[in-house]
């Protein structure tokens, strides 16, 4: 691939979801095309694209199509099949973030592994690969502790803590009998992450970072940037930065990290690709995450971090997006919304970013 891309081409996206919706709006505004392969019929991407391929993510059709369309392609989220990815660079596609972030972030056991081995640390934690490795894992993590699948499962879903030895059976059970880890407890204080991006020459470039809120394991808010030490702040570019350097990324990757009583910072988990804890910067940052997503990917040079206001970041879950119109009314609230077509309880309809002073 030669970089940098010039404005005029085009950008491939695997998979037709909100992200890839603002990843195309972002391209857009760089003067690139995009075109999005997705299996969904008017998915949310698909309406504000130059063309939309409509074909499973393993159909060798679609695929070639998508490769001879594209002058580099990326993803939206991390569970597209390695086979797909794999199928895509054999067609001769330049394919970013590469295959080996995939495989890291695809499978818990293999990503705990990793970030340990490149000096990021977690929680300890222990693979199970059926119900009877659970008695002799817990003992050794102790109670409770957090049984996982090791593959998929996102916003709290595959996921069933132990409390007591007596649970432990009807747990693996819970997440569907699946191969899975068992993680021990984090008693930590709260939860922070940082959004960050590496680009093909090896720059790197780190937002500052983010105090997040759950509520029944999905992301509620997001408060930017987080009132952090500098000593917390530099442990957490020194672990972004190892990990971007030990899978040479290239894109934008979110991640989670736990806030321990004593300042010590553990990762939960890294996404490799743009996240919901960076939607504020689209609103309170010089570049927000998407377009520096695209930059990194079509080899530009990286853009600017800087927070440029206070934002605190709401999710908009089922029929709170309903009330679009009272918050698009309120001043010093800017409302991003997906485009999906059909309302469900907990699903990401859209989030607002509220404005909340200067940094």
């Amino acid at each position: 691939m030669a970089t940098p891309l010039p404005p005029g081409s085009t950008v491939g996206i695997l998979g037709g979801g909100q992200l890839g919706r603002m990843l195309a709006l972002a391209a857009a505004r760089l003067g690139l095309d995009v075109v999005v392969l997705t299996p969904d019929e008017d998915s949310p991407a698909s309406r504000v694209v130059k063309q939309t391929i409509v074909g499973a993510y393993d159909d060798p059709v679609a695929l070639k199509a998508f490769a001879a369309a594209c002058d580099v392609i990326t993803y939206e989220f991390e569970n597209v099949p390695a086979d797909t990815v794999d199928a895509l660079m054999d067609l001769g596609a330049e394919v970013a973030p590469g295959p080996m972030a995939l495989a890291v972030a695809q499978d818990r056991v293999s990503e705990k592994t990793f970030l340990n081995a490149v000096g990021a640390p977690t929680v300890p934690f222990e693979a199970i690969d059926r119900a009877g490795d659970i008695p002799a894992a817990a003992k050794a993590l102790g109670h409770p502790a957090l049984l996982k699948t090791r593959r998929e499962g996102y916003d709290g879903k595959g996921q069933v803590w132990i409390e007591r030895s007596e649970g432990e059976t009807d747990a693996f059970s819970t997440i569907g009998g699946k191969p899975a880890i068992l993680e021990g407890r984090a008693d930590f204080v709260r939860e922070l992450s940082v959004i960050a991006a590496r680009g093909r020459d090896g720059e790197i470039a780190l937002y500052p970072l983010s105090d997040n809120h759950h509520e029944g394991g999905v992301l509620r808010r997001t408060l930017a940037p987080a009132e952090v030490s500098r000593a917390t702040a530099e442990q957490a570019e020194r672990i972004a930065i190892q990990i971007l350097t030990g899978l040479d990324y290239v894109g934008v990757m979110g991640v989670e990290l736990f806030e321990l009583a004593d300042g010590r910072l553990l990762v939960n988990e890294i996404a490799p690709r743009v996240h919901n804890t960076g939607h504020w910067t689209q609103d309170g940052a010089v570049t927000d995450q998407f377009e520096q997503h695209i930059r990194a990917v079509a080899g530009w040079p990286l853009g600017p971090t800087d927070a440029l206001r206070r934002v605190e970041m709401l999710n908009l879950l089922g029929e709170d997006a309903d009330a679009w119109a009272k918050l698009a009314s309120e001043p010093d609230t800017k409302i991003h919304l997906y485009g999906k077509r059909e309302t469900v309880a907990g699903r990401k309809m859209g989030h607002v970013n509220r404005l909340r002073g200067p940094v």
